[in-house]
């Protein structure tokens, strides 16, 4: 009874250690193989994401217009908002009130575009904004583009650089001398257009209106003010005769020239 038995024990431990054996073996295999494609045993099948995307480039144009009780002065605090959030005025034009038109101030200013919103709010809190416009457009590739070129004529001007330095000949200095300033003048001219555009990309564009509502079209509170507004308005009624017959002096005077030249020739015609 108990040889059968030692047989059977030792039987199940044969089979045990050969299970546990092959294990290490399947699971060596397993790396290896993970190993001869590249690929890391505790790596996760899913995309990488992808790195080093350009950031968008954008010029931002726009237009605002509002009106405000005195414009002029409306126009001078948008300069100092403007200036105040870091930016310039480009353009500025102001339209004290006449006889004939009424006040107005017009501006081109250049925002910093990560400002834009903020300092757009605070210029519509100076009046009340009749229109608001604002635009974006993507150059995102024409930068990339200018950037390539750049670098390229870069290189190039370095390489030029280096023949000239060791030229061999005079035939050949002139020759590369030539090939350089050729190549420096069309990077002078790429990196002035890359830095007009970062400057539009950088700083918005926008053009402000302001008017006013129109002249005041109440009328008098009082006696006293309909006695004053009545002698404004009679006082502009006699400038403006007085300056209509300045006008008609020469006229008349003319008028008169020709009634008297064609009075002498016909006194002369009777008497012949």
């Amino acid at each position: 009874m108990k040889a059968p038995a030692l047989a059977t024990i030792l039987i199940l431990t044969a089979l045990l250690a050969g299970c546990s054996g092959g294990e290490p073996e399947q699971s060596q295999s397993s790396l290896t193989a993970g190993a001869d494609v590249g690929i890391a045993p505790d790596a996760k099948l899913a995309p990488a994401p992808a790195e080093g995307l350009a950031k968008r480039q954008e010029v931002t144009t726009g237009t605002v217009s509002l009106t405000a009780t005195d414009p002029v002065d409306t126009g001078r605090t948008v300069v100092r908002i403007v200036e105040d959030a870091g930016g310039r005025v480009d353009d500025r034009t102001e339209r004290p009130r006449s006889n004939d038109t009424e006040p107005s101030s017009s501006l081109t200013v250049r925002i910093p575009a990560d400002r834009l919103t903020a300092t757009l709010d605070e210029i519509s809190d100076l009046g009340e904004v009749t229109g608001v416009s604002v635009s974006k457009s993507d150059v995102t590739m024409q930068t990339q583009d200018l950037d390539a070129r750049i670098g390229a004529l870069q290189a190039s001007v370095t390489r030029l650089q280096g023949l000239i330095a060791t030229a061999a000949n005079t035939a050949d200095l002139i020759e590369a001398e030539n090939a350089l300033s050729e190549r420096q003048a069309e990077l002078d001219s790429l990196v002035a257009q890359r830095r007009a555009l970062s400057d539009q990309v950088e700083l918005a564009t926008i053009s402000i209106d302001i008017t006013t509502d129109g002249p005041d079209s109440a009328g008098p509170d009082s006696f006293w003010d309909g006695v004053v507004a009545g002698w404004h308005a009679l006082l502009s009624a006699l400038h403006g005769l007085i300056v209509f017959l300045g006008r008609a002096v020469p006229w008349v005077g003319f008028a008169a020239l020709v009634v008297l030249v064609g009075y002498a020739v016909v006194r002369l015609v009777r008497r012949r």
